[in-house]
């Protein structure tokens, strides 16, 4: 019995987790949850699964937690995720939140021993040279659970020697692929959040309509595969059943598909290196009928050149993508600014804080703190 703990356990990826749990009781044991303010929603949880600890990253008082619940040790704050990460037995860490706050999170699990499950593509964009030396000397690989990502780990554990030489990026292009540029930078918040594929989370929703989550993902897949940007490629492919490609040097290439239900990835990489059902259907190709795809227009989505040029640039540079475009996300789903704003925002940021150095964690987070301010207006 494999034991988990889960960071970020009521959000779209930390509930599909539980279901996996669900489904096979006697192959997981949940040891730990964190949310980060879905108090009523992590209680649910606590009852089902009896973790030995739970925690509210938004805090909460002893007082405040049900009396039937008060077998289980609660922390709050940044507390609840380090003991979650390191501090709870656990075999497995499944780092789900969102943003750079997942960072410290993976690092403090690696630090610890455990194996990481990372669904906080943040994590190796911000620190990626950081994450992947620890990983590497603590022998704990990381086990991807972005659905492109898990695609092109899973056709490489199919490649024996037969080298990559191309990774390919799915990307369904969301909801504004066939829009005009000025209809998208005029869009609404309600028109960002309609994604034609997939339920994710608000913040995910956005970046993938803004293609900055595609921008985020070539740079998490240049720390988890070792290959260079100009061998990572993005390709549009509405239908999301292909998940990511790898092309290798004899020609050929493998594919992973799927339909698009998150179940799949998180069960591969829970259940590593087994596979085992996850009540998702194979996709029936019949009722498909076509796949297409297609090139990615930068003109219109700038988010991707952004990001070749910040990993490019080195230093703390994709640190400041990163931060810029999470400020700028969230003041966009305020209703603070209009979408095309958000990409003006993160290139005002990379170019005031272009040559800050990305040494240390500490670096990194100076680099995030300062391109928050500037995508604010606030420096």
């Amino acid at each position: 019995m494999k034991k988990i703990a889960i960071l970020g356990s009521t959000g779209s990826i930390g509930t599909q987790a539980l279901d996996i749990c669900a489904r096979h009781p006697e192959e997981y044991r949940v040891t730990a949850l964190t949310a980060n303010r879905s108090r009523e929603k992590l209680f649910d949880q606590v009852r089902r699964f009896r973790p030995e600890m739970a925690g509210l990253a938004e805090g909460i008082s002893r007082e405040e937690i049900p009396e039937d619940l008060r077998f289980c040790r609660w922390l709050s704050g940044p507390e609840a995720l380090r003991a979650a990460a390191a501090e709870v037995e656990t075999d497995q860490v499944l780092v789900s939140i969102v943003g750079i706050a997942g960072l410290q999170s993976v690092m403090d699990a690696l630090g610890a021993g455990r194996q990481v499950l990372l669904a906080n593509k943040e994590a190796l964009v911000t620190g990626g040279h950081l994450v992947m030396d620890l990983a590497g000397r603590m022998g704990k690989p990381i086990l991807p659970v972005d659905s492109e990502h898990s695609a092109i780990f899973q056709c490489l554990q199919a490649a024996g020697p037969n080298r990559p030489t191309k990774l390919l990026l799915t990307a369904s292009g969301g909801p504004f692929r066939t829009w005009k540029k000025e209809d998208i930078h005029r869009a609404t918040r309600e028109q960002a959040l309609k994604h034609p594929n997939w339920s994710m989370g608000a913040k995910i929703t956005v970046d993938s309509a803004s293609m900055f989550n595609k921008g985020l993902e070539i740079m998490e897949a240049r720390w988890l595969f070792g290959l260079p940007a100009d061998q990572i490629q993005v390709v549009v492919h509405p239908e999301s059943i292909v998940h990511s490609a790898v092309a290798f040097e004899d020609g050929a290439v493998l594919a992973q598909l799927g339909v698009p239900d998150m179940r799949v990835p998180i069960g591969y990489a829970m259940a590593y290196p087994r596979r085992e059902t996850t009540g998702v259907p194979a996709p029936d190709l019949f009722a498909i009928g076509k796949l297409t795809f297609e090139p990615p227009d930068e003109e219109k989505f700038p988010s991707l050149r952004m990001a070749r040029e910040a990993l490019a640039a080195g230093g703390a540079a994709c640190a400041v993508l990163n931060g810029a475009n999470e400020a700028a996300n969230a003041a966009f789903l305020r209703g603070e600014i209009s979408f095309g704003e958000i990409y003006a925002r993160v290139a005002r940021a990379l170019d005031r804080l272009s040559g800050l150095p990305g040494n240390t964690l500490e670096d990194i987070r100076e680099a995030d703190r300062l391109a928050r301010l500037i995508s604010d207006g606030k420096d």
